[in-house]
């Protein structure tokens, strides 16, 4: 869990609604139910799922990260909208990351969180979410098309066809996800082509945030030279999180076979481990960002040449003016909304009260932040030689 919010009223798991024992319900990082939302044992939430204003009457398994949950009673049916953080709250999310950094007053700062949402759990997550809507779009459109069985294999190709070329006709099919909840109801996802687009864009963006790291870190002065640096082999391993300490898994396997041999047998001996680990993330997560670079991209980064690194660096400034434009227009919304406006007698007394949209020290901030990430793109293309 880590980084949530439950907000008043919220019932997370209603118990023995079943012959069995009490279940669990578990979560990612960035949970965040809405005022009296009621949910159900057991559910599992990808990272960064926030769940609109109602009563959940079954099991929850949902896969897809930053994506907006809702219980639509007029339909009967669940609603799920992927990607709806970068979408529409982009203000709220890179503000959180910012704000958790900020109130961290730990005296003691043993375990090493991760607080950035771009992060090796998240990212795994947007993996699994991208072959899913590849496979639900597959299927919806062999549906319409009134064509016969095809197994998973067919409708994943069929899906991703459409998704990668951005055929608008994806906008136009209904996109029923399987077992998602436990009932017979359907799930709906929504948005599904330009949540995948987001996805794919954020995923390249995070990878080469670590080729960024590696370039500013090593200092190479030639592409000949940057590809001496990229790992041979790389995997994209699985990670869990631990009380907001993001851990390959192996390393929670590690753990796990210590205790039961007693090499460690206190608390301090776990608090010490997960030190010596928290030391290691930040190579761990590069390592974990080249491979997730190299599976959106399909290049091998040690090969790479200077037309596909031109592309990479290109390709992050612009998500980086995206990312930045979107922090602006979802907070600007506030100050255009006139139901936010109505409990002011003027415009100037809003400004008074909430402060300037222009003055607004975390947008500002984040403008100062791309123009800085702009000057470090155009360093590296100098020290590396490229034209463009």
């Amino acid at each position: 869990m880590g980084q949530s919010n439950i907000a008043a009223g919220a019932t997370i798991g209603s118990n023995h609604n079943s012959r069995s024992a009490d279940g669990e319900i578990i979560m990612g990082r960035g949970f965040w139910p809405g005022l009296c939302v009621s949910l159900k044992h057991n559910s599992i939430f990808a990272s960064f799922n926030m769940i609109s204003k109602g009563d959940y009457p079954a099991e929850l398994n949902i896969p897809f990260p930053f994506s907006l949950i809702s219980n639509d009673v007029q339909h009967d049916r669940l609603t799920i909208m992927p990607a709806y953080w970068f979408l529409y709250n982009m203000y709220a999310l890179a503000r959180n990351a910012w704000k958790y950094i900020d109130r961290d007053k730990r005296s003691n700062k043993i375990q090493h969180l991760e607080y950035n949402y771009l992060a090796p759990d998240s990212i795994n997550e947007i993996f699994t979410a991208l072959r899913k809507l590849e496979l639900y779009t597959g299927k919806a459109y062999i549906l319409s098309q009134k064509k016969g069985a095809v197994t998973d294999e067919e409708a994943i190709e069929v899906g991703k066809l459409l998704l990668k070329s951005n055929n608008k006709l994806v906008n136009d099919l209904e996109i029923v996800a399987d077992d998602i909840e436990n009932s017979k109801r359907k799930t709906v996802l929504v948005k599904v082509l330009a949540a995948y687009q987001v996805f794919e864009d954020i995923v390249l963006y995070y990878g080469t945030e670590q080729l960024i790291q590696i370039i500013q870190d090593q200092k190479p002065t030639s592409i000949d030279a940057l590809r001496k640096l990229m790992p041979a082999k790389k995997s994209r391993n699985n990670w869990v999180n631990l009380g907001g300490q993001l851990l390959p898994e192996t390393d929670l396997q590690d753990l796990k076979k210590k205790i039961a041999s007693q090499k460690i047998k206190s608390w301090d001996d776990v608090h010490a481990f997960y030190s010596l680990k928290g030391e290691s993330y930040a190579q761990q997560k590069l390592s974990h960002g080249l491979a997730a670079l190299s599976d959106i991209s399909g290049l091998k980064l040690n090969t790479i040449d200077e037309h596909q690194i031109s592309y990479l660096l290109n390709a992050a400034v612009t998500t980086k003016e995206w990312i930045t434009k979107g922090i602006y227009d979802s907070r600007a919304k506030d100050y255009s909304n006139p139901f936010r406006k109505m409990v002011y007698e003027s415009f100037a007394e809003m400004n008074e009260v909430v402060g300037k949209l222009e003055e607004n020290s975390f947008i500002r901030q984040q403008i100062s932040a791309l123009e800085t990430f702009k000057q470090d793109i155009k360093s590296i293309k100098k020290r590396l030689k490229l034209k463009t």
